[in-house]
């Protein structure tokens, strides 16, 4: 009978814990060789885009019914988010789009590949301006051979990957 109690136990703070905010994000840079472009797509869970719109907007803001309030997250992001040479040279990325797909929140922006980029400074400081805790992944991709990754947390301002 203990151990049924302490595995129904378990079973609820699991799923408490699944309606909790994460506080991470996850963020893939590449390189698309037809295009020439350097392709971004950052993803969010909606749980913790949910709440963020309500605290950096207006506590109506909702993202499941209102088409402005996605937009004004995805402008958030974009605003937030930046890479540039290794020489400092910004790259002034567009946004493309975004989406609901299932719990997640994409958004996306693309620049054209410079020519001579060695590698990329990173700036990803998205949600930390909220939360404390909000790590944030960027994986670069199609580059080189390897797959390179950075996670940012609060303290961190620009960090560099080069090939």
């Amino acid at each position: 009978m203990l151990l049924l109690t302490l595995i129904g136990t378990l079973l609820l703070m699991a799923s408490g814990a699944a309606a909790h905010q994460l506080h991470s994000a996850s963020t893939t840079v590449s390189y698309n060789e037809r295009s020439g472009q350097i392709e971004v797509m950052h993803r969010f869970f909606l749980h913790d885009a949910e709440h963020a719109v309500k605290q950096l907007f207006d506590s109506s803001a909702d993202m499941h019914s209102k088409p402005a309030t996605q937009q004004q997250f995805a402008d958030y992001v974009a605003s937030q988010f930046a890479v540039a040479s290794l020489t400092g040279q910004p790259l002034a990325l567009e946004l493309v789009g975004f989406q609901i797909d299932g719990r997640d929140f994409w958004v996306y922006q693309e620049v054209a590949r410079p020519a001579d980029l060695t590698g990329l400074n990173i700036r990803q400081p998205v949600l930390q301006d909220i939360w404390v805790e909000q790590r944030n992944l960027v994986n670069v991709e199609g580059f080189s051979a390897q797959r390179q990754s950075v996670t940012f947390g609060r303290d961190d301002n620009w960090l560099a990957v080069q090939w």
